[in-house]
């Protein structure tokens, strides 16, 4: 096998930059108003690849999860950071201030996600499916499960007018033509990346999906088996456990993706991954031969490669 092959990038869109995850490290690049990039890299490891407990099917896909959101978010961020420095009217904060928004804002992201994806998709199921029909459970999870899908790409189209968010999406986009141009040995210049579709079947987006679509099978064998063993009613809020089972339906997704990104051919996998797909033409943007540049040089400091550019900062935080 072609050892780029074996070797998984990712990463994600950050504010004017990209972030790339290597087998050894994570980098961030980000362009600054100057037009100099400043870099972030950092040792990293996931501790799916131990080999032991955490690298096991299922539970590294948990793992990888987490492991992910952490990245995730100290790479925006570093971006955030280098975008406020560009940024002459923006009084700075202290350290501790930085922090505590930060929190705040992520705290408060978190508590809408679960009301919005997560509860109100249960309660709209609980008035649209009759109580007490045959196969209850699983059209409860199934009309919830669609609402939440319904919910979310709604979510994802409206977020996707705003000027900002849209050029986000083209750094996105930028991030998957880059990997593309890596994974088939092509040259990792600005004008070979833009050759390379913006979608990738190991995206996020496309990970989402596929939690979205896994948990409706989890939810209603779990209901279901629950009901039968407690002999109670399931309703919204005892379907609230669901939360319980949120290591198993990512750990699941996470498998199914890992595989439609190795076997590119494969009729079923193509279907599973094939709305996320379809997803991403909203989440990516074509990206311009500046925004490749940046997600080249953040590939590249990821994979330890040396980095093609006059003006770049390497930050230490």
């Amino acid at each position: 096998m072609d050892k780029k092959k074996e070797i998984a990038i990712g990463g994600q869109a950050v504010i004017e930059g990209v972030m790339m995850r290597g087998p050894e490290h994570i980098a961030t690049a980000v362009r600054r108003a100057n037009d100099s990039i400043d870099i972030d890299r950092q040792p990293f490891v996931s501790k799916a690849t131990s080999g032991k407990f955490l690298g096991l099917p299922i539970i590294r896909g948990f793992v990888s999860l987490i492991e992910m959101m952490i990245i995730g978010f100290r790479s925006l961020s570093f971006s955030a950071k280098r975008w406020e420095l560009d940024q002459e009217d923006i009084k700075k904060k202290s350290k501790t201030r930085e922090r505590f928004e930060d929190t705040m804002s992520y705290a408060i992201a978190f508590v809408l996600a679960i009301a919005l994806f997560f509860f109100l998709p249960l309660r709209l199921a609980d008035f649209i499916v009759p109580g007490g029909m045959a196969y209850e459970n699983i059209w409860v999870n199934l009309s919830a499960g669609v609402l939440r899908i319904v919910f979310f790409v709604l979510y994802v189209w409206g977020i996707s007018l705003m000027k900002d968010v849209r050029r986000l999406f083209a750094y996105h986009g930028a991030e998957h033509s880059a990997v593309h141009a890596w994974e088939n040995g092509a040259s990792l210049s600005p004008e070979s990346v833009l050759g390379f579709s913006t979608k990738h079947p190991r995206c996020g987006t496309s990970f989402i999906f596929l939690v979205l679509l896994v948990s409706i099978l989890v939810f209603s064998v779990a209901d279901t088996a629950l009901m039968l063993w407690l002999d109670i009613e399931i309703n919204a809020y005892v379907r609230l456990y669901h939360l319980l089972l949120v290591p198993l339906v990512s750990g699941l997704s996470y498998e199914v993706l890992k595989a439609a990104g190795r076997k590119r051919n494969n009729i079923l996998l193509r279907i599973l991954s094939a709305p996320g797909m379809w997803l991403q033409s909203i989440t990516t943007q074509k990206p311009d031969e500046a925004q490749c540049e940046v997600a080249i040089l953040a590939l590249r400091a990821a994979l330890d490669l040396p980095l093609e550019h006059d003006n770049i900062n390497f930050i230490e935080d």
